[in-house]
């Protein structure tokens, strides 16, 4: 293998990727089921038919490509990562690892031909929850657990319902084969760090032991719109004063806490939003997340009762809303030590860490044995077009891919 080569097919890629939602404000936007999530799957789905692999959509709109076993009663062996995005994102977050997966295919039937087992390569429809109110929606659908009951309520800011949004693109009616799958032996995801660790310590490859657990939720204020001037501070029921409190109360609580609990108030909302009029709602979210549960849970309990007590003490109506609970989990021991194995046979740098971000690595390590690989980002900076990894760091993933690819496609008997 060329490794110059390698560093410039995955540095193109990222950038070919990248103009399907090329955003003027800088940056990438792929939402759900948009157009330009639209053209970014079937760009791809042309990309993986030219480099020879059999593709396919299921019905949530998750796109594959398959080296194909000889075998028919041969499982498969699935890596990839998400194409949609955050709002003027970056080119690299889940985009990586649908182009590692695809380049690492393409070496291997051309190196190797029909592995033992099948090997697939995902680009799963939705991870971030940047559209609608719901998040890991292409990887849950593949394991059965996806919130399908409840998505006929779900609309996005512009009021679009999820069901039209997903039928106008074709998806969810019936016209691919099911999402739900029994036939994968293993999940590998590759992904940017998104985070500095790696980049600080000078190590190339980031082996997850565990990914954490988080907590969305959306917090409703409900007061009274009056007069900016003439009602006193003493009588107002001003939505946004106590949701202030609110978010100030938990912030201190967090830090209380310590690491390595975080606490995000990402969005807020204010009605009717104007300077001369006393805010009558304000909504905002809070991400919480830790690797242990327990301490998860209480937190977001203790996060919840500061939201009533400070609503009853400014004389509001409160509702918490919670659209996110995923549990911590681990990943796969004997994939860990697959790839402690291949990082120090091929002399790269590694190291054995957690992840503080969600992947969808998390939703399918429930259902199978699941490895989640980081790469290094550059300043830790993702969400933000100023995302960036190095090609020399792109490419070192993709070796460690193939590689275990390689073994467990073609070489183990089994997979334990």
């Amino acid at each position: 293998m060329n490794i110059a080569d390698l560093q410039q097919q995955a540095e193109e890629m990222v950038e070919w990727l990248a103009a399907y939602g090329a955003d003027p404000e800088g940056g990438v936007t792929r939402l759900l089921y948009t157009s330009s999530w639209i053209e970014a799957q079937q760009a791809m789905d042309r990309k993986m038919r030219a480099m020879g692999l059999d593709t396919y959509y299921d019905d949530a709109g998750n796109l594959f490509g398959r080296i194909a076993s000889e075998d028919p009663e041969a499982g498969t062996i699935l890596t990839g990562s998400h194409v949609d995005t955050v709002k003027c994102g970056g080119k690299y977050d889940g985009a990586f690892g649908i182009i590692a997966g695809l380049l690492a295919l393409r070496y291997l039937k051309e190196t190797y031909g029909p592995p033992k087992r099948n090997i697939e390569v995902v680009s799963l429809c939705e991870e971030e929850g940047s559209r609608f109110p719901l998040t890991f929606w292409g990887s849950t659908n593949i394991t059965g657990t996806a919130p399908t009951d409840h998505i006929a309520q779900i609309r996005d800011s512009e009021g679009i319902p999820f069901v039209e949004a997903m039928n106008k693109a074709g998806f969810g009616l019936g016209h691919y084969r099911s999402p739900l799958r029994k036939d994968i032996l293993s999940f590998i995801e590759l992904h940017i760090e998104q985070g500095a660790i790696l980049e600080r310590e000078q190590t190339t490859i980031g082996i997850v032991e565990q990914i954490v657990g988080q907590k969305r939720l959306t917090i409703e204020c409900s007061g009274e719109a009056n007069h900016a001037g003439t009602t006193p501070m003493g009588w107002r029921k001003d939505a946004l004063r106590g949701a202030s409190q609110m978010i100030v109360a938990i912030m201190e609580a967090a830090d209380r806490r310590g690491a390595p609990l975080v606490a995000t108030v990402g969005k807020i909302e204010v009605e009717p939003n104007v300077s001369n009029v006393i805010p009558d709602k304000a909504a905002f979210t809070l991400d919480i997340r830790h690797p242990q549960g327990d301490v998860l849970d209480a937190f977001c309990e203790e996060a919840v009762a500061i939201c009533f007590a400070a609503a009853q003490d400014r004389g509001l109506q409160v509702k918490v809303n919670q659209h996110l609970d995923v549990r911590p989990v681990g990943m796969d021991a004997s994939l860990l030590r697959s790839i402690e194995t291949i990082c120090q046979a091929q002399g790269l740098p590694y190291r054995l860490m957690p992840s503080g971000a969600g992947h969808d690595a998390q939703i399918m390590a429930a259902h199978y044995p699941t490895s989640l690989i980081f790469v290094p980002s550059h300043r830790g900076i993702s969400h933000n077009p100023a995302e960036y990894t190095s090609k020399e760091d792109l490419a070192a993933g993709v070796q460690v891919l193939i590689r275990l690819l390689y073994e467990l496609g073609y070489e183990k008997e089994t997979i334990s």
